[in-house]
């Protein structure tokens, strides 16, 4: 059962992130046309003190002020946060590491992080009146959306590759939405999810083109302080491809510290890749993501984004934390899904181990240093890939 939720939104307005132009939070919003980039929310921060979080609730709504919900009665749970902390004790010991912390959101509702974000879209989406959501999707955020629509009583059409595993394809299914596959990448998805959101009127909820699957995303960072007693760790490793998590979290950041409630330096974030999908480490290098740049399906569905929308945020919070980006093979994710199971008896996703290979890379170019602090993240559940 949904914990009731005591606090009441601080959001005031949306805004675009390159020229400020501000957008009305009371109205149907998808993303700032004026520059072609995702929109954020802005909240009233003054005097906000740790007590605003409600202590009572054990899920990510536990932090409902500083999320954009304005009627509790759109709330739209599956008690999806409070994710665990996992002290990867062995493979710091192996790697000569002060601490290595997995993050393991896995142990979310329908298994992957994908549900952050989705509660609280889908949970906007009924308080704003829609009634057809359209999403393309390399497979967790389909099956979140299929959830999460399904419990708001919302239509879902799901648009995904036709080589994503039977698992993903299933779970859509069985929550009750219409399922799409096709040839292609996630990036062919996104183009029939316009096409039916021109056709057929459904609101388009692609990844960053609508405001806040960001805000839902953003949780990572409030949880992370305060599980770690508002402590940050000196590197944050993610597995990339829309990148809504790492925007994410670099948002809560900097909003905990405009409130007070952390100080000093922040994480340095690193975008992790695979080598047959990694636009960003281009964008990272030379500010664009080359037209001729063509990406190939990974085992690492997630990662498989070969333009992502917010790629501006990404570079923008990589450069500002002094943060890095690398890329890994198919092999070596393999390899390390291997090595933790056998190690630390968790099996992580190919995204969850992709930080781990990314990790150990690092690691050798001494970009990271042994005393330093490092928490890891395992996107989603391993089971959901077979």
């Amino acid at each position: 059962m949904v914990q009731e939720i005591k606090t009441v939104s601080r959001a005031t307005e949306l805004c675009c992130p390159s020229c400020g132009r501000i957008y009305n939070i009371y109205l149907l919003q998808t993303y700032a046309t004026c520059c072609n980039q995702p929109l954020v929310t802005n909240y009233y921060l003054g005097n906000l003190s740790k007590n605003i979080i409600d202590k009572s609730v054990a899920s990510m709504w536990r932090y409902a002020a500083l999320l954009p919900l304005f009627d509790k009665k759109n709330l739209v749970s599956l008690e999806e946060g409070s994710t665990p902390n996992i002290l990867l004790n062995k493979t710091a010991a192996k790697l000569n590491q002060n601490k290595i912390i997995l993050k393991d959101e896995g142990a979310n509702p329908t298994g992957s992080f994908k549900a952050r974000g989705i509660s609280v879209a889908v949970s906007k989406a009924k308080e704003l009146g829609i009634t057809h959501i359209v999403m393309p999707t390399a497979g967790n955020a389909g099956g979140a959306l299929s959830a999460y629509a399904a419990k708001a009583d919302i239509k879902a059409t799901v648009i995904m590759p036709r080589h994503t595993s039977e698992t993903l394809k299933e779970e859509c299914r069985l929550y009750g939405a219409e399922l799409i596959l096709l040839d292609g990448l996630i990036d062919a998805c996104g183009k029939k999810a316009g096409q039916l959101k021109q056709e057929k009127g459904y609101f388009d909820m692609s990844t960053l083109k609508e405001p806040y699957r960001l805000e839902g995303k953003k949780t990572l960072g409030y949880e992370i302080a305060e599980q770690l007693n508002w402590q940050l760790p000196d590197v944050i490793i993610y597995p990339t491809g829309g990148g809504t998590g790492l925007i994410g979290m670099w948002k809560a950041f900097n909003e905990m510290i405009e409130m007070g409630w952390i100080s000093g330096k922040l994480p340095r974030m690193v975008v992790v890749q695979t080598e047959n999908c990694n636009p960003m480490i281009q964008a990272l290098a030379t500010g664009i993501i080359p037209e001729t740049y063509v990406a190939t399906p990974s085992s690492a569905l997630g990662l498989a984004v070969p333009r992502p929308f917010a790629k501006d945020l990404i570079i923008e919070a990589v450069k500002a934390s002094n943060g890095t980006a690398i890329s890994v093979s198919e092999e070596e994710m393999e390899r390390g899904i291997r090595d933790i199971a056998s190690s630390e008896g968790i099996l992580l996703s190919p995204e969850g181990s992709a930080t781990y290979v990314g990790l150990k890379k690092l690691i050798e170019k001494d970009w990271i240093k042994e005393d330093e602090t490092v928490l890891l993240f395992n996107t989603g559940s391993w089971y959901k890939y077979r």
